[in-house]
């Protein structure tokens, strides 16, 4: 987790801080297979103290992998 501000978003999010988890970053970075990964943006998921989500966008967009999502590691 790192600590984060909302750039684009909501009016009421934005300046301020939150804890957040990464989910792309433009800095290249190397697996163990040697494939280097990189994005064309930062984005981030805004979450609170326990790791919980804030957000419900993705859940509405894809609700099928939403419920799914629990199963995931």
């Amino acid at each position: 987790m790192v600590m984060a501000t909302v750039k684009k978003g909501k009016q009421e999010l934005r300046k301020k801080v939150y804890p957040a988890v990464v989910i792309r970053q433009r800095k290249s970075y190397r697996r163990k297979d040697d494939v280097f990964l990189y994005f064309e943006d930062n984005a981030g998921i805004i979450v609170n103290n326990k790791g919980d989500t804030k957000c419900s966008e993705c859940a509405h967009l894809w609700p099928r992998i939403a419920s799914n999502a629990g199963s995931i590691e």
